[in-house]
């Protein structure tokens, strides 16, 4: 019986149809509150051949929760052990909970032409561009901080104490974001099809020239 080293298949035999040379990593980052997962999914929704990468996490699955499509949710073992063998792109810990972007995954479908997008925070986000230098990085804004503190206190998820403690952490974010040199554009939530059209039109634009590059 014959033996076949997986290296030594010529995988360009196996592109599928749909498959392009336009790949290209969208960042898109914001505080809790911003509304950056609903212009996230605009995002996706309105370019064809975009995808949404799912992050791993080990924090409990809720009712709400769909596997697969949320996060994977994972042991606290299984993700240690994916993170040791370098499988992320990025990892880190949010209140006590681990999350983090699976390499393999991100760079097949970049391989394949798509539009691939992560949502993940500041830190993420440094730490991606410096794996993959020609990702494009938007980071989502309120139109103030008042506007900010209002939107996290109208969701009516949480106590005043854990709203404040929130938001002191969204500032140290948006301080971070501004000053790291991570992001390509800010785009400033005062309507969020507004800002969904005007995240659109700069992922074209970036598309566009690189096209032409």
């Amino acid at each position: 019986m014959a033996t076949i080293d997986a290296a030594e298949i010529d995988m360009s035999d196996h592109r599928l149809q749909t498959d392009t040379d336009d790949g290209m990593l969208l960042i898109i980052s914001g505080p809790s509150g911003v509304g950056k997962t609903t212009i996230t999914r605009g995002v996706e929704r309105s370019i064809p051949d975009a995808v949404f990468s799912v992050s791993w996490t080990t924090r409990e699955k809720t009712s709400v929760d769909v596997e697969g499509v949320d996060y994977h949710f994972v042991s606290d073992e299984d993700f240690e052990a994916m993170k040791a063998s370098g499988g992320f792109l990025e990892s880190a810990g949010v209140y006590g909970k681990k999350y983090g972007t699976p390499r393999e995954w991100v760079t097949t479908q970049l391989e394949r032409g798509r539009l691939v997008i992560l949502e993940i925070d500041v830190q993420g986000a440094i730490a991606v561009k410096k794996a993959i230098p020609s990702a494009f990085a938007i980071f989502i804004e309120a139109p103030s901080e008042d506007e900010l503190l209002q939107r996290l206190q109208s969701r009516r998820r949480e106590d005043d104490a854990a709203i404040m403690k929130r938001f002191a952490r969204a500032k140290h974010e948006i301080e971070h974001a501004r000053s790291c040199g991570a992001y390509d554009a800010f785009v400033v939530n005062h309507e969020v099809q507004a800002a969904i059209t005007g995240a659109l039109e700069l992922v074209k634009k970036q598309r566009a020239l690189r096209r032409k590059a």
